[in-house]
């Protein structure tokens, strides 16, 4: 029996990702659970409009977090039953309390801490996946595709949103919040992940064996023809940069001083009546082998 159960635990460990992160720069508090419910919501549209998923019943969502994203997704898709995996417990246990108190939810969504690079399922098991701002946050993206790839029938789905950080304008000139961006990217990188993987699902998706791969650069430009939304997505912005200010003062990657000097200019493009704002994400529709 103790050899049977060393051979197991020895090819487990084979099918594991090798490549592992070392943070998550947003950080797991509450605070920051709450923004991503908030995220999620003002992004809904953006992200969730026209999605391939009309005859899916069986979804897997990889990285599901708090549930942000099932939310919608079940309440858009009347049909569909969703399987969240995360590698955080204490994102996953807000997941299942946020879930259960959808009266439209019932029944529909389960969830399990697992490693996305070594998905517990079987072949065959889901008819669709839904992958959103995951892959910037993991080693090995085209390990966590290939797994996903794997438990997905034949012909299935597969969507991914992902950023693409380089992207990033703001009028007026914010000479701070551009030095933060950059360190905040180049700490994302040092700790693993990928904050310009948005331009790579392309590749990344025809790697692992998909097929019919569309990607799509979606836009947010807003200026003095759109003022409020223009108003709304800045203050979406500067919360999201914050978010990530004291993980990176704490790293030593920005000073208190450099994130004092955004949040000023924040403050004066948010007020400009000429401000501009301007990034672009990238989502990719495939479909499976």
């Amino acid at each position: 029996m103790a050899k049977a159960s060393k051979k197991k635990t020895a090819k487990a460990s084979t099918v594991r990702t090798q490549k592992r992160t070392s943070g998550y720069v947003h950080g797991f508090t509450r605070e920051e659970q709450d923004r991503l419910y908030r995220q999620a919501r003002f992004l809904e549209a953006r992200v969730h409009e026209g999605l391939p998923l009309w005859r899916a019943r069986n979804l897997i969502e990889i990285g599901c977090g708090v549930g942000a994203q099932t939310d919608i997704l079940l309440r858009r898709h009347p049909d569909l039953h969703i399987t969240g995996v995360d590698a955080s417990a204490q994102n996953l246990a807000r997941a299942k309390r946020h879930i259960a108190q959808l009266p439209w939810a019932k029944g529909r969504a389960a969830f399990e801490q697992g490693d996305a690079g070594a998905l517990r399922f079987g072949k065959d098991s889901f008819d669709a996946a839904f992958l959103c701002w995951i892959l910037e946050h993991v080693a090995d993206p085209m390990l966590v595709l290939s797994e996903t790839r794997r438990v997905l029938r034949p012909g299935s789905p597969i969507v991914c949103t992902e950023v693409l950080n380089a992207t990033f304008f703001l009028e007026p000139y914010s000479p701070h919040t551009l030095n933060y961006w950059m360190a905040f990217n180049d700490h994302q990188l040092a700790v693993g992940g990928d904050p310009f993987v948005g331009a790579k699902l392309g590749n990344l998706l025809q790697a692992v064996g998909c097929r019919d791969i569309v990607t799509t650069v979606r836009p947010i430009h807003l200026d003095n023809r759109v003022p409020g939304e223009r108003a709304e997505f800045i203050a979406y912005w500067t919360e999201l940069l914050l978010s990530g200010a004291p993980g990176l003062v704490r790293e030593g990657k920005v000073s208190a001083a450099t994130v004092a000097g955004m949040t000023r200019e924040l403050h004066e493009v948010a007020h400009n009546p000429d401000a501009v704002f301007f990034y672009a994400f990238v989502q990719a529709w495939a479909q499976v082998l």
